[in-house]
């Protein structure tokens, strides 16, 4: 009898052992995302701190996002040849060493170097984790697991929020100091969890460890009240589209590796030129009475049913569809911030963009892992995520220009960007739901 992993998997469906892999890798993508999100919020007290310009401040931005696009491209193709549990590992103890040692920075040079480390751990984190969660999922439902990984996202937004919130409340000297604290702290944690994680069995069938890969798959059905494989089972990789053993870039694969990695640059773009300078904005000048932490709270907030409705749809709808229509509705929200003429406008603007492009993410990374085999799966997230990182490092030096232009005329230069991803979107020629992945 010969398995795939797919059909072992749905033996023992979804259960306690892919929640204990959501709570894990959720606890590590709040962190993540709390260190990303960090820019933001940080840079103004930061630019206090060392007697800089905000826009100088921002340049923590930057290099970590440069941080990020070095480590999604390098640790992605990495965990495709030695594996997904040790870059893990790895990737996450660098994420807490780096990220606490950002919190006693004495100076500013200190800080961007250890920002630019601290973004090469995270960048090698989202991509490899988003590949193994996708591995021990069976293909019902696969969709929605991940986008409620991708949910947890708005956990450390809030959090970071919260955290910002407090510092500034108490009158904190250096609030940036306990946002990089609060942010590291999770990724502590998840070091230590990470050790529980089995090696993703489809990457061990890949490589020929077929014991290695059975253990891996009883314990996943032990787990979840399932009966072991038969003893005349073997598993087998699932078939590989004939071209596509090399490269992202070979012909079964080159139209949707193009059409996703647009998409990824373009909503990052857009997502980054908004969530890097609307904190700062807020906390400060604000728009009439939508001004404050408080109201930073309630856009993190919003992000949840974002998360809620893409995870219903990829499922019920598809994956392209609903990425395209959230792709629109962020649009249609930055369209409407650019000719809002009061503060009421503004805040459902502001709401309508936090809710879409929040949906959006969810969707592509539910979509994006399914496109790719099993041994390049790794390699197609981390590209990328390294075509995201690209979008943040460009995003906090190449708009400020546009914002000293008029910040309503940046964000609405973002509904272009997101009505380009959409179309970018149609090169993708695959549905993948309930599609087996091998």
């Amino acid at each position: 009898m010969k398995l795939t992993i797919d059909e072992a998997l749905t033996r023992g469906g979804t259960g306690p052992f892919q929640w204990r892999l959501l709570g894990i890798f959720g606890l590590v993508w709040a962190a993540d995302a709390m260190q990303v999100i960090a820019v933001g919020f940080a840079a103004p007290s930061v630019a206090a701190t060392f007697g800089l310009e905000r826009v100088t401040a921002l340049q923590i931005g930057t290099v970590f996002f440069l941080g990020m696009f070095v480590g999604a491209f390098l640790f992605g193709r990495v965990a495709d040849r030695i594996g997904r549990k040790w870059v893990l590992v790895g990737t996450v103890a660098m994420d807490a060493v780096f990220g606490l040692a950002s919190v006693m920075a004495g100076d500013f040079t200190w800080l961007l170097i250890l920002r630019f480390l601290t973004g090469v751990a995270v960048g090698g984190t989202l991509p490899v984790d988003y590949a193994m969660m996708a591995e021990f999922l069976p293909p019902k439902n696969r969709g929605r697991w991940l986008v409620w990984l991708e949910g947890f996202w708005a956990i450390g937004t809030i959090v970071v929020a919260l955290t910002a919130w407090a510092a500034a409340s108490w009158g904190a000297s250096a609030p940036w100091r306990w946002i990089f604290l609060v942010a590291a702290l999770p990724a502590l944690i998840g070091f230590v969890l990470r050790f529980w994680l089995p090696e993703s069995p489809m990457y061990l069938v890949r490589k020929g460890r077929q014991a290695e890969a059975r253990a891996v798959i009883d314990r996943v059905l032990a787990v979840n009240g399932a009966q072991p494989l038969p003893s005349q089972a073997h598993l087998r990789p699932a078939p590989v589209p004939a071209g596509a053993a090399v490269s992202i870039l070979s012909a079964p694969l080159r139209r949707a590796t193009l059409g996703v990695l647009a998409v990824w640059f373009l909503v990052s773009l857009s997502y980054y030129g908004v969530f890097v300078w609307v904190p700062g904005q807020l906390a400060t000048e604000g728009f009439g009475f939508v001004r404050g932490y408080g109201f930073l709270v309630i856009l993190a907030l919003a992000q949840v049913p974002g998360y809620a409705l893409a995870a219903w749809g990829v499922e019920a709808l598809g994956r392209r569809p609903t990425l395209a229509a959230f792709l629109l509705l962020s649009a249609a929200g930055c369209g409407l911030f650019a000719v809002a003429s009061g503060p009421a406008l503004v805040a459902t603007a502001l709401i309508v963009m936090s809710f879409a492009l929040l949906g959006s993410w969810g969707a592509l990374y539910a979509f994006t892992p399914e496109l790719y085999p099993t041994h390049l799966r790794g390699t197609g997230m981390g590209t990328a995520s390294a075509m995201a990182r690209l979008g943040g490092i460009l995003a906090p030096s190449l708009l400020a220009v546009v914002f000293a232009q008029g910040f309503g005329l940046a964000i609405g230069s973002f509904a272009l960007l997101l009505v380009l991803a959409a179309a970018a979107l149609m090169l993708i020629p695959t549905e993948t739901r309930d599609r087996a992945i091998g």
